[in-house]
């Protein structure tokens, strides 16, 4: 198939090269056509604008990264929308909020595009590995349809509703995701503070009960102090900030997040946005004037 790309960062370039390892021929833009240049030089062809992209496939891929960098690209002048022919389909794959995703999905429609939004978990290493979790919302046969292209970057590839369902179902992912990276921080200051060896009492935890993938990852850099790989934490702010308005909205209480939250809000106070998640356990350090190794 003519497949476009836009947001080639550190998931979006693996995701997109590993649609062209497919087989599939490859158009991509970007704001920085330095981004783009890896590509261009494996076989992609550069376009100069997402409505010019747009005019030469049949379906086009976004992985930026907040809700008005979807709008813009997909709606704003010179965006998709422009260059789409009826029956195209358009896939968000970054994490947005739900009423945009449904906006965007309903403005498309209007001109006979499809859309399907399909959020992913998995960070930069389930992009490189093609292991990526994806979780899309749309019509059903519109997901069959674009099922054979999600399989070039994921491994889990779950239909989960309508439109908007697959951005539901991440900000859930978010929510559980960062609760749990706040407790592990907190399980493992407290260890440290007391004397423990917070190593030994991580390796204990993942033979119980408290295992998760979030022990594993997060609990490892916490331990080492390792902040400089994974997800900037800028980004959990915004996708925390996507899941306390869904709870506002819809009048659910969500006390975790909002804790959680203010830890996140220490860390971007301190420019720490950049960073990894696991800086959460140097907040709590800082509470306490000490450190957990």
């Amino acid at each position: 198939m003519n497949i476009g790309f836009i947001g080639l960062g550190a998931m979006g370039r693996h995701m997109a090269q590993h649609l062209m390892n497919g087989g599939h021929r490859l158009g991509v833009w970007s704001r920085r056509a330095e981004t783009a240049k890896p590509l261009v030089d494996a076989g992609a062809t550069y376009y100069d604008s997402p409505a010019a992209l747009a005019a030469a496939s049949e379906v086009v891929f976004t992985m930026v990264t907040a809700s008005s960098d979807f709008e813009a690209v997909a709606t704003g002048a010179g965006g998709i929308i422009e260059g789409a022919k009826r029956g195209n389909v358009v896939v968000d794959m970054e994490t947005i909020s739900p009423a945009v995703a449904r906006k965007v999905a309903q403005t498309l429609a209007a001109k006979g595009i499809e859309m399907i939004d399909a959020p992913v978990s998995g960070g930069p290493m389930g992009a490189e590995q093609a292991t990526l979790s994806i979780m899309a919302g749309g019509k059903s046969a519109v997901f069959e349809r674009i099922k054979p292209l999600f399989a070039c970057m994921g491994k889990t590839i779950t239909r989960v509703g309508d439109s908007g369902a697959g951005q539901i179902t991440k900000a859930c992912n978010q929510l559980a995701l960062l609760v749990a990276a706040q407790g592990v921080a907190e399980a493992l200051h407290l260890a440290g503070r007391l004397g423990a060896d917070a190593a030994k009492v991580r390796e204990v935890m993942l033979g119980g009960v408290a295992a998760s993938r979030v022990m594993e990852i997060f609990g490892k850099r916490m331990v080492e102090h390792n902040f400089a790989n994974g997800i900037d934490t800028r980004l959990y702010h915004k996708d925390l900030g996507i899941v306390l308005e869904l709870a506002r909205e819809s009048g659910v209480a969500s006390p975790g997040a909002a804790a959680v939250m203010q830890q996140i809000n220490a860390l971007m106070g301190q420019d720490r946005g950049r960073d990894d998640l696991a800086a959460l356990i140097t907040v709590l350090e800082g509470m306490s004037g000490t450190t957990s190794r």
